[in-house]
């Protein structure tokens, strides 16, 4: 079974000025110093800013997504520049190794075991068992203490709007790392639908189950694309890897039977149970089934990963391929490269036959900060970040960040207007710099801003004006309807530590669950075939970690 356990905002006051936009990070600065009990003078800050300056050491992988200019590194760039002018802290990795190949954590766990010298902040997202390591190094303080007293409102507002973010990097009932936010319902999925078919064969737009057989039903045999050939199918799925996954999904159809597969969901009684040994899974297997034998799904889809089961949307052999609301941007306008006038558009998730929908759901963090016990200001980390929260994740008009991070990297003036088209910025993105990865992030802000402009709603503020010139309808529409839909959102309940008899287990239970599922997918087995599963899962590990995963969800939300 697959751990994901590891991948909305409330707009800052506008019609502020340069100045405000100062004055109102000296006092969050000045506020920070003061919660630890310190004086300006007596924490070294002047003005919101260190003097003398400090340094800060730290650790992040470096992925080949960060693009630099020539003559700037990861110790000497725009940002690093910019956090030592502004808050007076010198940014300096400890060692620099890249993200790829597993460099980063083979370095880092080498360090971690020949007992070296530790930077001050670890940024990291990846490998959960190193964060664990890590963790249980016991070389990394009580980062929530530090949290409550150091950082800004807008920052502890938005970690709020999940308190649950905390559950996987907590300890004996201490919050060692600090959640890395992220955008909220960034991949929880839609159904994309090849319109110019549904029009062509005067389909109505699907709320059930029913309702999309009869689109599949359409789709594999009534010709859509109109080449007097029988070589197209209705939905595009793949997998190889799992059935509830990021792209071509088929998670919704577990969803539509009160389930989700190969994740732990939250039941009535407050209990955490597996939901690919559930009554739903067998009902969604059974669909599955009939859909394959119909010829609905692509013959291929157990050898088809992620990608390659939607290149078959693209290539435009299926009608309908489910993920996020942002595959308008890659890979959904391929299909456009078969065919010119091949449109498609966003649908809600449908429901199954008691009305019930459901999909998987978003974490609203990636990664995490931990904190050296010895460093010396671990307060210049919130300096930091509280900046980039105040002034970055939601610009004020008129604010430091009101165009972008840095101009010359992000935005350019062009005739004397900001754009931050790369055509003309060369595609820098300088909040790839920073130690959180992605600056600063609200959880809810993207998905309602583009809600927002889905609806005919004006810009107004700088983070709306950025996405309404980056963002194509087709994806607005799509993030509506995700919103719409937020209620049917089922996340991944268990974000701990492997149990011990996970640890023992994993990998006999993982294989069990595919070959079962995949039998029954393809009526290599009968259905009744599942419950024969379901015991040997249950006396195969399955029952004891069932009943580690709810001590660990016990003790992680008694207290929230």
């Amino acid at each position: 079974m697959l751990l994901t356990g590891i991948v909305s905002l409330t707009a800052i006051t506008s019609g502020c000025g340069n100045n405000a936009a100062e004055n109102a990070n000296t006092g969050t600065n000045e506020k920070a110093a003061d919660a630890a009990g310190n004086t300006d003078t007596a924490s070294g800050m002047k003005d919101g800013k260190y003097d003398p300056p400090i340094t800060v050491t730290y650790l992040r992988p470096w992925g080949p997504d960060v693009k630099f200019k020539d003559g700037e590194t990861q110790d000497n760039n725009v940002h690093t520049k910019w956090a030592r002018e502004k808050l007076g802290i010198e940014l300096k990795n400890q060692w620099i190794s890249p993200s790829t190949n597993n460099a980063f954590e083979t370095k880092l766990r080498l360090s971690l075991a020949t007992n070296e010298k530790m930077p001050d902040i670890i940024s990291y997202r990846g490998d959960f068992n190193l964060v664990r390591e890590l963790i249980d190094s016991g070389r990394f303080v009580d980062a929530g203490e530090l949290f409550d007293k150091y950082a800004s409102d807008t920052w502890k507002k938005a970690m709020d709007e999940d308190p649950s973010v905390w559950y996987p990097y907590m300890e004996d009932g201490k919050r060692i790392g600090v959640p890395i936010l992220d955008y909220a319902y960034n991949g929880d999925p839609v159904m994309w639908i090849r319109e110019d078919w549904m029009q062509k064969l005067g389909l109505s737009a699907p709320k059930t189950l029913d309702d999309l057989e009869k689109v599949m039903d359409a789709f594999t045999n009534q010709d859509p694309d109109g080449n007097g050939k029988k070589d197209t199918y209705g939905l595009a799925i793949g997998f190889k890897n799992w059935i509830n996954t990021w792209m071509s999904d088929a998670g919704w159809i577990f969803g539509a039977f009160g389930t989700m597969s190969n994740q732990w969901n939250l039941t009535a009684d407050g209990k955490l149970e597996y939901g690919s040994v559930t009554p739903g899974a067998k009902q969604a297997l059974a669909k599955l089934q009939d859909w394959m034998g119909k010829g609905y799904l692509p013959t291929e889809a157990g050898l088809y990963d992620e990608t390659k089961a939607a290149e078959d949307f693209t290539a435009g052999k299926a009608g309908i391929v489910v993920g996020p609301h942002w595959m308008p941007a890659w890979p959904l306008e391929d299909v456009k490269k078969n065919n010119k006038d091949a449109q498609y558009k966003a649908y809600p998730i449908p429901a199954g036959p008691s009305g019930q929908a459901g999909r998987h759901g978003t974490s609203n963090a990636n990664g995490v900060v931990l904190i050296n016990k010895d460093m010396a200001h671990p307060e210049a980390f919130f300096t930091y970040q509280n900046y980039l929260f105040d002034q970055f994740a939601n610009p004020p008009i008129g604010g430091e960040f009101e165009n972008g991070l840095a101009e010359g990297y992000d935005w350019v003036m062009v005739d004397g207007k900001p754009t931050t088209d790369a055509a003309h910025t060369g595609g820098f993105a300088p909040e790839k710099y920073t130690i959180t990865f992605d600056g600063a992030r609200i959880p809810s802000l993207n998905m309602e801003t583009l809600a927002k402009l889905a609806d005919g709603g004006e810009p107004a503020t700088p983070f709306e004006k950025k996405l309404k010139l980056s963002t194509p309808q087709s994806m607005l529409d799509a993030a509506k309807i995700v919103l719409e839909q937020k209620a049917i959102t089922m996340p991944q309940m268990f974000t701990g530590a492997p149990t011990a008899t996970m640890q023992m287990s994993n990998d006999i239970l993982a294989k069990m669950e595919k070959d079962t599922f995949s039998q029954i997918i393809y009526g290599k087995a009968p259905v009744d075939s599942f419950d024969a599963y379901v015991e040997k899962w249950k006396a195969a590990g399955g029952d004891q970690i069932t009943q580690e995963v709810n001590e660990w969800y016990q003790s992680v939300s008694s207290g929230q």
